[in-house]
């Protein structure tokens, strides 16, 4: 298993399929975003399983999927059939805005997709139309429930948790565990890029400390659930009597830099290093100029190495090259 020059095993990798979506949430895409990149620019399903197979091979455990908003992609279903073959890949899911899953969902899951993360930021219609610009609650609803049709569980539901805009809704999807075996997590808004989602997101930050009280305020002492994984960027905790999990996700207030295991492949074919940080570097050239698996290695192992130790916004930095739905969290 490959490890970074701080001693952190890196088995985890997430790939961007696309940088486009069809929702435009306040804290990650500006209202009148451009299309994203050319076609010619994204990686194809080859290059995306050529990247995945040399991964696995160099002991690369676990493949996300995101975008953007993946399910975009015409060709998800033959990546998912592609990735879900690969002989020593322990898990392979999907971060999603939910809207096309009752279309394809059945057929994900046959092509080998184990789970998704379903990102939903209200129960509210109104005030998910307000931050999830382009969404109805009814619709996201219904791929949540075709999904755990489909067997994509457990269900993981992710709530980016904005002052002003959805900051009241987080007891109410909270209480979503009480009544089914799903894992429901709250997320800080992080700064992403230079333009109005990243100036929303210090703006308007919510640190988890305040959603937690608010969250116990209501249903109680929350009891933290055993680590199963010291790498989960979610501290994970449960509710007396109730079937499902509550995660909090805190990258400004309780950094979990020194556990990551993360690399991020994006759709334009960068490693990008760190989340929080502009380091990137280029694999798509060596995928198209005929490089072997040994030369893609070589480039992953590089970016392995040159991970940072972790992000600098408690100093003031931050990424200014790429934007949150160019990266997928």
């Amino acid at each position: 298993m490959p490890r970074d020059g701080f001693g952190r095993e890196i088995d985890y990798l997430r790939i961007s399929l696309i940088d486009q979506c069809n929702l435009r949430c306040v804290y990650c895409m500006p209202a009148d975003a451009a299309m994203g990149a050319p076609n010619d620019d994204l990686l194809t399903p080859d290059e995306i399983e050529t990247v995945a197979r040399v991964a696995v091979s160099i002991g690369f455990r676990k493949i996300r999927l995101t975008g953007g908003e993946p399910t975009l992609r015409p060709d998800l279903v033959e990546i998912v059939r592609r990735i879900a073959g690969l002989p020593g890949l322990g898990d392979l899911s999907m971060t999603t805005n939910g809207v096309r899953l009752p279309a394809i969902a059945a057929e994900l899951a046959g092509a080998g997709l184990r789970r998704v993360n379903v990102h939903l930021d209200a129960l509210d219609p109104g005030r998910v139309e307000r931050v999830m610009r382009g969404a109805r609650a009814g619709a996201i609803w219904s791929g949540i429930l075709a999904a755990e049709a489909a067997g994509l569980t457990p269900i993981k539901i992710n709530c980016v948790v904005t002052r002003g805009y959805n900051d009241e809704d987080v007891v109410a999807l909270a209480m979503l565990v009480t009544e089914h075996p799903w894992h429901v997590r709250f997320i800080e808004t992080m700064p992403l890029g230079t333009g109005a989602p990243a100036a929303l997101a210090r703006s308007r930050f919510v640190p988890t400390h305040e959603t937690r009280r608010r969250i116990e305020a209501v249903l109680g002492p929350l009891t933290a659930a055993p680590v199963r994984d010291p790498s989960d960027e979610s501290r994970n905790f449960r509710v007396t009597g109730a079937p499902g999990v509550l995660g909090f996700i805190s990258p400004v207030s309780e950094p979990y830099c020194g556990t990551c295991n993360r690399m991020r492949l994006t759709a334009d074919g960068r490693f990008h290093l760190c989340l929080l940080n502009d380091d990137e570097l280029d694999v798509r050239s060596t995928l198209r100029r005929g490089g072997s698996h040994a030369d893609v290695a070589a480039v992953l192992l590089r970016a392995v190495a040159g991970k940072p130790a972790g992000h600098r916004l408690a100093a003031g930095h931050s990424i200014e090259q790429r934007q949150m739905f160019q990266l997928g969290g």
